[in-house]
């Protein structure tokens, strides 16, 4: 089911040329033989609107990438300039470089990693030998790229805002740096805005809808996978749920991810699978650029049957043939949820995904429900802190004893209210008076809190869990899947009773294992 809003009577032109470039980039991406979804035309024909703006909430593997590209070679083929492409996440971008090239497409990228190509790419784009130049949110408070920023705005002819939720304040994932990019982009009068996200429940839906503008075209599918087949496995404690890991791997069917909540967890679950003979890797906000891209490289060749990952491998991460994502406690939304598992099963006809919930998940989804909200007497004491002159991260963090992720993240939000700005290492105050929207930010946490509920009752299986994902996202056509758990009563390799010899491993390491403890300084 499709839902549409807004949406203008079809021209036949303009539908035509829709459906023929569409037809160009799938045979590219897939093959002679792909057929393209009624829904993908519609939302490139209303991508090709003048100065339009499009929301795409689809479910992961539908195709919403394919809209963007098809949509860019229209454009490029009347002589328009190129696609700007907004992507979140440096894996998401390598890959969505990769897909362009595929499609036919002249892609680049600026972001952190490659400032010594950026000269270059410039050059190109002033040449206009580029289609598709992908930037992260956070290049906006570079000053190299501010400075061509509007030029660039100017020439642009599509712009893409892709993981859309993350412009939302009301989104599970909210990144500060994206809103203000988002911002920033919006004003162009001219350029096509087509934002896509495949994890947006009604309020973050209607939210980047009201952020795009009033005339907004929004597509809206089905979230349902009949590829993926949901399980949760309850009541393990933590020794049965490296066990059940370390026996579930041997059956699993491809390779996949293990999601984990916290990056020690990570490096701990890592260390124990290897030392029961798996091969896999670690993966998470603290691993480094290079080491990142080894790690995408080896699952994407299956050259390891899993990652054991943080969040930080999530949203774009391409790997369709992915066979299953194995969750060791659980994420504090459904949304999150939905978004981490959704990697299974987008290109095989069967894939797991599988939930160990644990009864420590509460206590860490409290500490990140709060992590980025803000405190209107800790933004008082950090404004205070950067004085006339500014100051450091590390000067602000110790004259404040705010702890490093709050105040990053204090500080991300400040700058998109203005209150704030940031010159090289240095904060400095704009003058701006910040003024604390205690009720924005009291109803976020309410929400948050219905959200952890929602994942409670997830975790004690109250339904059907495909269906309890649809509605906790206000799919427009929920329905018992009739393959989870739940429907069938059937648990996944080992059910309730991880072996002997597993569980034995898993106490010996745990026993064994040297625990970092890292000196605390006292700040004068």
């Amino acid at each position: 089911m499709n839902t549409a809003s807004h949406l203008q009577p079809p021209s036949s032109a303009t539908r035509d040329v829709a459906e023929q470039h569409m037809h160009t980039i799938l045979a590219r991406l897939a093959g002679p033989g792909a057929v393209p979804r009624a829904d993908q035309l519609d939302a490139v024909h209303a991508v090709l609107q003048p100065a339009s703006r499009v929301l795409v909430v689809q479910a992961t593997g539908w195709g919403k990438s394919a809209v963007y590209w098809a949509a860019t070679h229209a454009i490029r083929s009347t002589g328009a300039g190129p696609t700007l492409v907004v992507s979140p996440l440096l894996a998401l971008m390598r890959d969505q470089v990769s897909a362009a090239e595929r499609a036919g497409l002249k892609a680049a990228t600026v972001n952190s990693t490659n400032i010594d190509d950026w000269d270059e790419v410039f050059q190109r784009l002033d040449a206009d030998a580029i289609d598709v130049l992908l930037v992260s949110p956070e290049r906006l408070g570079n000053p190299r790229f501010a400075a061509r920023l509007g030029a660039l705005l100017a020439r642009v002819g599509l712009i893409v805002i892709d993981e859309a939720h993350c412009i939302s304040d009301w989104g599970f994932d909210f990144r500060p740096d994206y809103q203000r990019l988002a911002r920033a982009l919006l004003s162009t009068p001219t350029a096509s805005v087509l934002a896509t996200t495949a994890t947006a429940n009604e309020r973050v839906t209607l939210d980047i809808g009201k952020q795009l503008g009033e005339s907004t075209v929004t597509f809206r599918g089905t979230l349902a996978r009949t590829s993926l087949t949901l399980s949760v496995v309850p009541g393990l404690s933590p020794l049965q749920r490296y066990a059940w890991i370390a026996d579930a791997l041997e059956q699993l069917p491809g390779s996949g991810i293990v999601y984990v909540l916290t990056v020690a967890e990570a490096e701990r679950l890592t260390a124990f699978l290897r030392s029961c003979g798996h091969a896999v890797d670690a993966y998470s906000g603290q691993t480094d650029a290079d080491t990142r891209l080894k790690v995408e490289e080896r699952l994407r060749h299956n050259q390891v049957k899993a990652v054991v990952a943080t969040s930080a491998l999530g949203m774009g991460y391409d790997k369709p043939d992915l066979g299953f994502c194995v969750h060791v406690g659980s994420p504090s939304t459904p949304v999150a949820y939905y978004q981490q598992v959704g990697r299974a099963g987008r290109a095989v006809a069967h894939a797991e995904g599988v939930l160990l919930p644990s009864d420590a998940d509460e206590r860490i989804w409290d500490y990140f429900a709060t992590a980025s909200i803000p405190d209107a007497a800790t933004a008082a004491k950090v404004l205070s802190s950067l004085g006339n002159d500014g100051r450091s991260l590390l000067e602000i963090e110790a004259d404040t004893g705010v702890r490093r992720g709050r105040l990053e993240a204090l500080l991300k939000i400040l700058a998109v209210e203005g209150v704030v700005d940031k010159d090289g290492p240095t904060w400095r105050a704009t003058g701006v008076p910040y003024e604390h929207d205690s009720a924005k930010w009291t109803a976020l946490a309410q929400v948050r809190q219905h959200e952890a509920g929602i994942m409670r009752q997830y975790a004690r299986g109250a339904g059907c869990l495909m269906a309890y994902l649809q509605t906790a996202l206000d799919d427009p056509s929920p329905a018992p899947c009739g393959r989870c758990s739940v429907c069938t009563g059937h648990l996944p390799f080992p059910g309730l009773s991880p072996s002997q010899d597993k569980l034995m491993a898993a106490r010996n390491f745990l026993r064994g294992m040297d625990v970092d403890i890292e000196p605390r300084k006292r700040w004068p």
